[in-house]
């Protein structure tokens, strides 16, 4: 075995180790942060009783139960279904931006700043205003995923050029879908009632204030259905990084790929924006934090950048509604606050790096 062979070999086995050490270092912080938002709030629930609840409710008697009346309560019917919805809501939005990023090769592209987000708004919006119930506890989802698909369709069709998408036209795309969803959003808001206008604006600022199992159990299937499609997804969006004709020359059907892409997008989008509103520079974020890391090949940068979502996501709500005491503040907010300095910061790298606006 020559000694080529061997450093080979060796380079593999780290790659492997590293990957394996992000999934699981990302995988401990996850259940970490999980635990610590379900025990903090209004009513602090020690670790060690969250888990001896955990543990009890699956018929493992370990660990303590809350000594609080209410604290058994309070984890099943109000925190558990709050962090579990933020963990999916966050895993989804940050891998549709890692897909984004990927077919339109464009490290800008986000649901959230290219307007998908507040397109699924709109047809949620819609849904809740006009009364629509064709689908039961799926009707909003629903809705939102064919706003989503449709906004992600427009963003694609009119940001590509010759094959490749401009900065300028993304951004410029973005903020012209961004204005008219807002115009939208202001018309349903019109059409409403005081309830309906109530639950608008929630869509705008994004909350995950009112999760409720029965919501879960609608974005689970879609995150996961999701999420799994893009890990099927990931090796051939390493193939199109390549070039469209490369990544042809090995087999790829590139349009296929991009329009199955848009639709995972969609799905995930929607997956986030049924129940929690418009959360804005997370799918940003996460997976440029991720590519320092990892590099940008979409097998790791995919299942990282959920669980980084997941985590970012939930010590994001921990923090809005522990930031204020007896106050719940809009997530959407304080994810912009922290999006928004990212974002300008990618927009002059992007100038730098294509050498002006051309």
């Amino acid at each position: 075995m020559t000694a080529a062979v061997v450093e080979h070999q060796r380079a593999g086995i780290r790659a492997l180790a590293g990957r394996i050490g992000l999934l699981g270092g990302l995988t401990i912080a996850l259940l970490v942060s999980l635990v610590l938002a379900a025990g903090h709030g209004q009513l602090d629930i020690p670790p060690a009783e969250v888990l001896g609840s955990l543990m009890h409710k699956i018929g493992l008697d370990v660990g303590p139960l809350p000594h609080h009346p209410q604290g058994e309560n309070t984890l099943w019917q109000v925190r558990f279904p709050r962090v579990v919805m933020a963990a999916l809501a966050g895993a989804s939005l940050a891998t549709a931006g890692a897909l984004m990023q990927g077919v339109f090769g464009n490290p800008l592209a986000e649901p959230g700043v290219v307007g998908v987000s507040a397109g699924a708004a709109v047809a949620a919006a819609a849904a809740i205003v006009f009364e629509l119930t064709f689908a039961g506890t799926w009707t909003v989802a629903i809705c939102a995923f064919v706003g989503g698909l449709l906004t992600t369709t427009l963003v694609y069709v009119m940001s590509r050029d010759g094959g490749r998408t401009e900065v300028v036209t993304l951004v410029l795309t973005g903020i012209a879908i961004n204005a008219m969803t807002s115009a939208g959003l202001a018309f349903l808001m019109f059409l409403g009632d005081t309830q309906a206008r109530e639950e608008i604006v929630f869509w705008t600022l994004g909350s995950l204030n009112g999760s409720r199992w029965q919501y879960v159990g609608v974005v689970l299937p879609m995150a996961v259905v999701g999420i799994a499609a893009a890990m099927f997804l990931a090796p051939k969006l390493d193939l199109l990084a390549l070039g469209d004709r490369a990544a042809r020359h090995v087999g790829v059907d590139v349009e296929r790929l991009r329009m199955s892409t848009i639709v995972v997008v969609a799905v995930l989008t929607a997956a986030a924006v049924a129940f929690c509103g418009i959360i804005s520079f997370v799918g940003l974020i996460v997976p440029h934090l991720v590519r320092m890391v990892a590099g940008p090949g979409h097998r790791l940068l995919v299942p990282a950048s959920a669980l980084g979502g997941a985590v970012l996501l939930v010590l994001a709500d921990l923090w809005a509604r522990t930031l204020v005491a007896y106050a719940d503040l809009p997530i959407g907010m304080l994810t912009a606050l922290v999006g928004g300095p990212f974002f300008f910061w990618l927009i002059r790298r992007a100038r730098r790096t294509a050498g002006g606006w051309a």
